[in-house]
């Protein structure tokens, strides 16, 4: 007979891999606070600051800026599925695993998906947009900031201005590079954005920040047809979450509490310190590992300061390399999607744990774990090249 369930005790892990991150201690302790009913005014007051430090961590005016009751995912799910009505032209920039995924769903809610693609480890070329649009309108053009499975930085300004002259509204799927790198929602045209919270935000995952300008707004109120989910109807959600508080659902309150706590450390520490510390951190890591022997992957103008892409030495099987760091070190990182899955390794320092003891614990387990599957890593040089790259770089 089965016995009855013991204490909760989950190991104790330094989270390196593409999400979830550490979260700061002050926002789990956020989440401890006591429950409050979703019409509280207390709790109402904790939801319009969301709704402020949302609008300030997105660089926006938008009076359209809150969150959806789930993850990222969920954001994604949000923001196309009300946008979207059967036989729209979307058109998605896609170079890794996330465009694969703007166009799944996309194409899940009917509409007509052309796309632009560039090789993993590249970035979509804007002139491509562009003459994409030129060849065949869309009402949508999706594209992913930071595309996690190949660790790339897309250059955004340039696409937000095609999208405006072309009249079709710019999505950006912000999951991993809020809070962590500029994402300027304002400045570069963009008409929509989302994210999640388990990645530079520093919080748990299960809350996903959205925003959208008067020009989204106004695409949601000419559907022809109701928006096809319920759950996920913005024309709903942004009633919920306005000052006519229309019951929709009942917000997560302790996720509420974590992503309030979340932002507003962001706010505290200033966003271009906090993409300075980002920087600061990914560039000892990427010193580290280069010095170590290793190659990273990508085109090297545009990787994310956060999720450092490293091609996994010839002779080391990726999955028992990755459980011994886990295990010995206690110590996660990811492996990758598709054509990279066992040729790379993702590295990921967001949040909490963009700073320099991260970068070093990282660098020292992995080579011994390399050490020990017989790749001649110097030893102690990647620790040493991460130091100083993180003492001399970006002084303040």
């Amino acid at each position: 007979m089965k016995t009855a369930a013991g204490e909760l005790n989950p190991p104790v892990r330094l989270l390196c891999g593409t999400g979830p991150t550490n979260p700061d201690p002050r926002v789990l302790r956020a989440m401890a606070a006591p429950v409050l009913g979703q019409f509280d005014p207390a709790f109402t007051a904790i939801m319009n600051d969301v709704v402020d430090l949302g609008r300030i961590v997105f660089r926006t005016g938008n009076p359209r800026t809150f969150s959806i009751s789930g993850t990222g995912r969920a954001a994604m799910e949000a923001a196309l599925v009300s946008l979207i009505e059967p036989g729209d032209r979307v058109l998605v920039g896609n170079c890794g695993r996330f465009g694969d995924l703007l166009v799944d769903i996309a194409t899940r809610y009917g509409a007509q998906v052309d796309q632009v693609t560039a090789e993993w480890g590249q970035v979509i070329h804007p002139g491509a947009i562009e003459a994409a649009l030129a060849r065949q309108p869309a009402k949508i053009v999706a594209m992913v900031h930071g595309e996690t499975s190949t660790g790339i930085w897309q250059p955004l300004e340039e696409i937000g201005r095609i999208c405006r002259e072309r009249d079709a509204l710019l999505v950006v799927d912000a999951v991993v590079t809020l809070g962590g790198v500029p994402v300027e929602v304002d400045a570069w045209d963009i008409d929509l954005a989302f994210a999640g919270t388990q990645k530079c935000l520093g919080c748990p995952s299960g809350m996903g920040p959205i925003t959208y300008n008067d020009r989204a707004e106004r695409a949601l109120a000419a559907r022809r047809r109701p928006v096809t989910s319920n759950y996920f109807d913005l024309t709903q959600l942004q009633r919920y979450w306005g000052p006519e508080r229309l019951n929709h659902h009942t917000l997560p309150t302790s996720m509420t509490y974590a992503l309030r706590e979340a932002l507003r450390l962001v706010v505290e520490e200033g966003l271009e310190a906090r993409f300075l510390r980002h920087r600061r951190a990914g560039d000892a890591l990427k010193a580290g590992l280069t010095a170590m022997g290793l190659e990273l992957f990508g085109d090297p103008a545009h990787r994310l300061p956060q999720i450092t892409a490293v091609k996994i030495p010839n002779g080391v099987e990726d999955e028992a390399a990755r459980l011994r760091l886990l295990e010995e070190f206690g110590i996660e990182i990811a492996t990758s999607f598709g054509p990279l899955r066992g040729r790379v390794w993702r590295i990921g320092l967001m949040g909490y744990n963009a700073e320099l003891p991260a970068v070093l614990a990282v660098l020292n387990g992995l080579e011994h774990v390399l050490r020990s599957s017989g790749v001649g890593v110097p030893r102690g040089m990647g620790v040493e090249a991460a130091r100083a790259s993180y003492l001399t770089n970006f002084r303040t």
